[in-house]
């Protein structure tokens, strides 16, 4: 029977329930933010120029809201299982729930979810969060974890991530979050350089940073994979269930982010050396730089060069002085005499 508002005696305190992290939102805001301004003042560039410029202003916003949102998301590994398994210590009680778990850069996020919710005259539905950035000491958590008395299932999983488990998850996944957010914040840092380099008549370089960001973002992937394969992987057994990870939506985004900066860095450095004049009048760097070319607005701006042949470009032709001053008008009436 339960007490103390739908509690069981052991289990006093209200629910907790891990805060969003806002972190996620912040950064979409951010960018989202950013790519609303300038969606606003795009009517004011003219011709095909505004589809080029629409282009790379979402391609770059893309890539530095992945860089930083997957640094500090939580589904770098993930893994969920139903099962029926025992809900809270003490008790031979068991409850038919969704189990999840999932792991970041700094920490595990674990979930745990009645199915139905309503179970046993209470709400079954946790989300509890477990860090180890630097800081802040994950055994500490866990000690408070259990002071609050947390269902079993989000203890036994949170104790697999101890320090002193001989699972050994802490370690391995701790190692590869300092080293795989390291990197992380050295491509963001290239990326800010190749969009400070790409507004600059340095596009080559850009390109080089471009390439820089898709490196170390890969970088990163590798050194997340080598460090989680360390070990064998630990058996994780909830009831009558066992819960398996695998990589999850972060990895992913994060390789396919990286690939695609690899492309465009090595589409930016061998378009500068074979069309560099194309590759400035894509970054309108070239005005003023070779009279040959004239530039159409209506066509499209900078985008439509439309080269004069030499048969249409008039020769310049030497006039003699003697036959320049004769040709001159002569506004003096005495000189028709």
């Amino acid at each position: 029977m339960a007490a103390f508002g739908h509690t069981f005696p052991f289990y006093t305190g209200p629910k907790p329930t891990f805060p969003t992290d806002t972190t996620l939102a912040v950064i979409t805001a951010i960018f989202l933010t950013s790519l609303v301004t300038f969606i606003i003042i795009l009517p004011g560039i003219r011709g095909k120029m505004r589809l080029f410029w629409m282009l790379r202003v979402v391609t770059s916003l893309f890539i530095g809201a992945v860089i930083l949102a997957v640094n500090f998301s939580s589904e770098w590994s993930v893994g969920q299982v139903s099962t029926n398994t025992s809900y809270k210590a003490f008790s031979f009680e068991r409850v038919s729930a969704d189990v999840g778990l999932r792991i970041g850069l700094g920490g595990v996020n674990i979930t745990f979810t009645g199915t139905p919710v309503q179970q046993l005259n209470e709400t079954i539905d946790y989300n509890e969060q477990f860090t180890w950035r630097l800081g802040e000491s994950y055994a500490e958590e866990y000690a408070k974890a259990l002071e609050k008395g947390l269902p079993d299932p989000v203890l036994y999983l949170a104790e697999k991530f101890t320090p002193h488990s001989p699972c050994g998850l802490h370690s391995q996944y701790r190692l590869a979050g300092h080293y795989t957010s390291a990197t992380l914040w050295v491509a963001f840092l290239c990326w800010l350089l190749a969009n400070v380099m790409l507004s600059m008549p340095v596009l080559l370089y850009g390109g080089h940073m471009l390439l820089a960001t898709g490196v170390f973002q890969l970088s990163g992937l590798l050194f997340f994979s080598m460090a989680t394969s360390l070990t064998p992987p630990c058996p994780l057994r909830l009831g009558t269930a066992t819960l398996h990870t695998h990589r999850g939506p972060a990895f992913w985004i994060t390789l396919a982010t990286g690939l695609l900066c690899m492309l465009l860095g090595l589409a930016m450095v061998v378009a500068h050396r074979m069309q560099p004049h194309r590759l400035k009048a894509f970054f309108r760097q070239n005005m003023g730089e070779d009279p040959v070319l004239e530039w159409n607005p209506e066509e499209g701006g900078l985008l439509s060069p439309r080269y004069r042949s030499t048969v249409e470009s008039p020769e310049p032709r030497d006039i003699p002085l003697s036959e320049a001053s004769s040709e001159a008008p002569c506004e003096d009436p005495h000189c028709a005499l």
